[in-house]
């Protein structure tokens, strides 16, 4: 499980936890849409930007970028080449800013010179989820979610638990409730990969999550990797289904077109 694409599915869910978490009070920032581009030259996707309406201009687009690993430094250049990449192919009138964030502090390079100019400087935010204040996570449920993140795993569970209990509280609406507990058993299943959906969902009360989503998700991320280099090494869809279990319908879902 990707962890920049659990950051992606909880700013879609609840997209107000991102400008939470950056300090955006503007009661306008609920207008945004959350989403991805294309850069046409290069024929890449830019993940996770949020666009303002075309009334707004001007109100900044905002470039997030999520890191759980260390990249060294070819972090920046890539990031910031993407940034401008789009900026050159789109042409936009909006400002902008870029908001990188890190799980820990210890997986950010650093910035390379040719990029110290953004240091102390307000179009780059850098946020470290492990720095953030503990009373944070108390002010939503969304940052509550990305607190869950950067804790460390002897803190997990507790935090888990109590979140999912107050999920339950304070969200009326049962398929967003949903939603956001199907966000904390994924962040589980990312941070503790060697368990078993059976023992995460013991540990977070919830039995097995060998039905949910966040379990689906997994497994499908995993045949997506795993079928083209069976089929590569001479298996059959039929055989790869023998093997893995899954239905021959499931495992050709995930055969490469040619």
């Amino acid at each position: 499980m990707k962890t920049d694409s659990i950051f992606y599915k909880i700013f879609q869910t609840a997209p107000s936890t991102f400008f939470e978490l950056i300090g955006e009070t503007d009661p306008r920032s609920s207008a945004y849409g959350f989403g991805s581009q294309e850069v046409k030259q290069t024929s890449f996707t830019i993940d996770g930007i949020f666009f303002p309406p075309l009334r707004m201009r001007q109100a900044p687009i905002y470039f997030v970028e999520a890191q759980g690993y260390r990249e060294e430094e070819n972090f920046y250049y890539r990031f910031f080449g993407e940034v401008h990449l789009y900026l050159k192919d789109y042409k936009p009138v909006n400002p902008w800013q870029a908001v990188v964030i890190f799980t820990e502090k210890r997986f950010d390079p650093g910035l390379p010179h040719p990029y110290s100019e953004y240091d102390n400087n307000p179009r780059l935010q850098r946020i470290y989820l492990n720095k953030l204040p503990p009373e944070m996570g108390d002010r939503s449920i969304g940052l509550g979610l990305l607190q869950l993140i950067g804790t460390k795993p002897k803190q997990a569970p507790t935090k888990g638990r109590a979140l999912i209990d107050r999920t339950r509280q304070e969200v009326t609406d049962v398929t967003v409730q949903r939603n956001f507990i199907e966000l904390i058993e994924t962040v589980f299943v990312y941070k503790f990969p060697q368990l078993t959906f059976g023992e995460i969902g013991e540990m977070l009360g919830l039995g097995d999550l060998r039905q949910t989503r966040a379990y689906q998700q997994a497994q499908e991320e995993v045949l997506e990797k795993t079928v083209p280099l069976l089929l590569q090494s001479g298996m059959t869809v039929e055989q790869i289904a023998a093997q893995t279990g899954f239905p021959v319908e499931t495992i050709q879902r995930f055969v490469p077109q040619n």
